[in-house]
């Protein structure tokens, strides 16, 4: 098992045990039989099939149609790296987002994420199973560890991994730095660069009126940088009181997992 493999999975194991002992990671408020089964088929299909062989496709076209690209960007800086990750995979990933919430077809097939009306770690991979299939960003880490980055790629996904899964977590380890007076300055510019619990939970709020709720943006990964430079920005470091999905009929479990081939209720 590779290092950063232990390391992604020690960061769920450590999160997990805080929801564990504060808020009862397995009994949400409001969940269904129906969120537990999407949460567990949508997280395995994702890390057992879809994302390997995303990564190993991207890998294997490039070799048939550019072999003397492998290994090109060896060399490069880590810094200039990193910079190609977050362009290509986590600023595309932003812009797939997004989509997701302006197209009704996307939506179907992202819907599932929204659909609990709880926060957990347990919501990170919690998507229609095609979602990551047509996912640009995937694609493109996989084209980046072709041209040689691989090293960088093991260590950016596991920041990028602890911001989201503690982004999506209901224990916020941000609402207690809010309340220093001296961290506020940092606090300024920490919630502007990277997502946090206050930031990416509004987007999962369940009422557009309350005013931590902010679903038609806030949509940012591991870098909420796109959302302010971008216009879809809101900061109030608050809570919504509810979450979920509001003014649309409930999701079948066949819809929320395999739309298209379960088609939408027509009631």
């Amino acid at each position: 098992m590779e290092y950063s493999t232990i390391a992604i999975l020690a960061i769920y194991f450590a999160f997990g045990l805080l929801e564990l002992s504060k808020s009862n990671l397995f009994a949400k408020e409001e969940q269904t039989f129906d969120d537990g089964v999407v949460e567990i088929v949508g997280t395995s299909a994702l890390l057992l099939f879809t994302q390997p062989f995303i990564l190993v496709s991207a890998q294997f076209i490039l070799g048939e149609i550019a072999p003397q690209w492998k290994g090109a960007l060896t060399d490069i800086s880590i810094w200039a790296a990193i910079a190609l990750f977050l362009i290509f995979d986590d600023m595309t990933q932003y812009w797939w987002h997004r989509a997701s919430h302006s197209f009704s077809w996307l939506y179907n097939l992202h819907r599932a994420h929204h659909n609990a009306r709880y926060m957990s770690i347990r919501l990170v991979y919690r998507n229609n199973i095609f979602y990551y299939f047509l996912m640009p960003g995937i694609w493109f880490s996989g084209a980046l560890i072709y041209l040689g980055l691989g090293w960088v790629y093991a260590g950016y996904i596991i920041v990028k991994l602890t911001v989201i899964i503690g982004a999506h977590s209901d224990v916020a380890w941000d609402k207690p730095l809010y309340k220093i007076k001296w961290l506020s300055p940092i606090m300024w510019v920490v919630e502007r660069t990277i997502s946090t619990p206050a930031t990416h939970h509004a987007h999962h709020g369940r009422h557009y009126d309350d005013p931590a709720v902010n679903y038609k943006g806030n949509f940012g990964n591991l870098l909420f940088f796109w959302d302010v430079i971008f216009g879809t920005a809101k900061i109030t470091r608050t809570y919504p009181q509810n979450y979920g999905v509001e003014n649309l009929p409930d999701a079948t479990l066949g819809q929320q997992l395999l739309w298209p081939i379960f088609p939408e209720n027509k009631d």
